[in-house]
């Protein structure tokens, strides 16, 4: 009840003081003799018109920008100061205008000299006031700035928590709340089409998490409990009580609240909004990057399960081309995590690309397995230019990519594809010097028929150009050798022919 007796107890106070103000000094100061102010009658007609235009637009607009985003927008609406003083004072100056017509009658005899110019003064500032208040409105109402102000919303709900010892759970779910209603507009987003309001969505959700880790250290131990508000929430609820404690343990739930808008998102966005699930990958792995930078082993952990969740559905979805996407930020995740010396951590990740390489080849997508070679190609590079310790792994990784599917011939073209990235990765080997690993490679080749040897090299000579001759997300030609490398060429298919086994004939 006090929501609406509070506001009404104020605007009262305020239009008693705006009527007896004037009339009182009409009292002391102004002659009561009696003139003909009927004309002042019309006044609140043109004032009740004024603010009856101005709630019936707001209205309209506000109710329709709720039903296309979100209903938090309402609230936001109505919370801001300025609306709250303009509405105020049209309804304020229309009370005014109504006692001094009022006063004009038969009932009060003095001429209301001060409520008049009061009441004039009034109407002239509303009408100045109504364009300006339309503006205001519309840039309020505008999507981005709507956004902007449920991040900030969450970001301030946060930033009041630090130092609090009180019970958290209301703070718990408004944050909750707000990163919910940034998915929602996204959400909504995508189905009307809107592709720049659905990704600056995305991003504020990125945002939000960048602000948050900024503040995460300072928060109290209960912030990261997973309380009843938490447990009961859709994206909490199924999960055990042992999975709730480890989520409270590696303090994650909001990052994993914040993953779950993700994932939820990439497969409304799957096969239509693209750009979406690019957007998302994107961020995701900046995401990643960052608490690495953090230190916050467990928060990376988190990402990764994420982006496999991410490939999961695609692959299930059959996207190949949200598959090569994906696979691209994947990568420069694991070479940030390289860079960061989490060599194991990398190990587990080309485990994973070689796993879902796998899993798309054997469900008819075998572009997504020569995908992750390539990728599994430029990491083992990076491990040896960083002198990893752990390279030997992410190698024997690489060269296990194409054993499952070795069984079949159907998909030719792709297990030539996964040849032809380790004939790359033999030839970058060959260039730095390290013969060693580079015989390792041509050792897992040594079976291969000689016709299929001879067209694969034959193929990568003859690419020139660095960028793919069509418009693609990555530009790059994945058979393309620098000439450093395309000269290694004769050396590394010498070998083969030096060997007893290169030697065999074709049957």
């Amino acid at each position: 009840m006090g929501v609406w007796l509070r506001p009404l107890g104020y605007l009262a106070a305020i239009a008693a003081v705006f009527v007896v103000a004037p009339f009182a000094l009409d009292q002391l100061v102004v002659c009561h003799e009696r003139e003909d102010f009927s004309w002042i009658l019309n006044l609140p007609e043109v004032f009740a018109g004024v603010l009856g235009i101005a709630v019936t637009v707001v209205a309209i607009i506000v109710e329709l920008a709720a039903n296309r985003y979100t209903p938090r927008i309402t609230e936001l609406f109505f919370k801001a100061r300025i609306n709250s003083f303009v509405m105020s004072f049209f309804v304020i100056s229309c009370v005014q205008c109504i006692w001094v017509a009022f006063q004009t009658s038969d009932v009060l005899r003095y001429k209301p000299v001060v409520g008049t110019h009061v009441a004039l003064g009034s109407v002239t500032l509303s009408l100045l006031l109504l364009l300006p208040y339309f503006v205001f409105v519309f840039d309020f109402l505008n999507p981005q700035n709507v956004i902007r102000r449920l991040r900030q919303h969450v970001v301030d709900e946060i930033t009041e928590v630090r130092g609090a010892t009180d019970d958290l759970d209301e703070s718990k779910i408004e944050v909750i709340e707000g990163i919910e209603q940034l998915a929602d507009v996204a959400l909504n987003a995508i189905e009307n089409k809107d592709k720049s309001i659905s990704m600056h969505s995305v991003d504020a959700l990125r945002d939000l998490t960048f602000d948050y880790l900024t503040r995460k250290d300072g928060l109290p131990t209960a912030w990261f409990d997973v309380t009843e508000p938490i447990q009961r929430n859709p994206d909490f609820v199924s999960m055990t009580r042992d999975a709730h404690d480890d989520l409270r343990a590696r303090r994650l739930w909001l990052e994993m609240k914040v993953l779950r808008q993700y994932q939820m998102l990439y497969g409304e966005a799957l096969n239509k909004t693209r750009d979406i699930n690019y957007l998302i990958a994107i961020n995701t792995r900046l995401l990643g990057e960052r608490v690495m930078v953090e230190g916050d082993r467990e928060a990376h952990r988190l990402v990764v399960k994420f982006f496999n969740t991410f490939l999961r559905n695609t692959i299930n979805a059959r996207d190949q081309r949200t598959a090569y996407n994906v696979l691209n930020q994947y990568r420069l995740l694991a070479e940030w995590t390289l860079r960061g010396g989490e060599t194991e951590r990398v190990a587990e990740i080309a485990n994973y690309f070689k796993y879902y390489g796998q899993l798309a080849f054997n469900l008819g997508l075998p572009f997504i397995l020569e995908t992750v070679a390539y990728d599994l190609c430029a990491l083992n590079e990076l491990a040896y230019d960083l002198g990893v310790p752990g390279k030997d792994a992410i190698l024997a990784v690489f060269l296990e990519v194409d054993k499952e599917a070795e069984e079949g011939h159907e998909h030719e073209a792709s297990l030539r594809g996964v040849r032809k990235a380790q004939v790359k990765l033999a030839t970058y080997y060959l260039v730095k010097g390290a013969t060693d690993l580079a015989r390792v490679v041509w050792r897992d080749m040594s079976k291969e028929l000689p016709s299929r040897l001879a067209s694969i090299k034959e193929e990568l000579r003859q690419i020139r150009s660095k960028e793919f001759w069509e418009v693609i997300d990555r530009g790059a030609n994945f058979d393309y050798l620098e000439p450093a490398r395309r000269e290694k060429l004769e050396e590394f298919f010498g070998w083969f022919d030096d060997s007893p086994e290169g030697k065999r004939t074709t049957p």
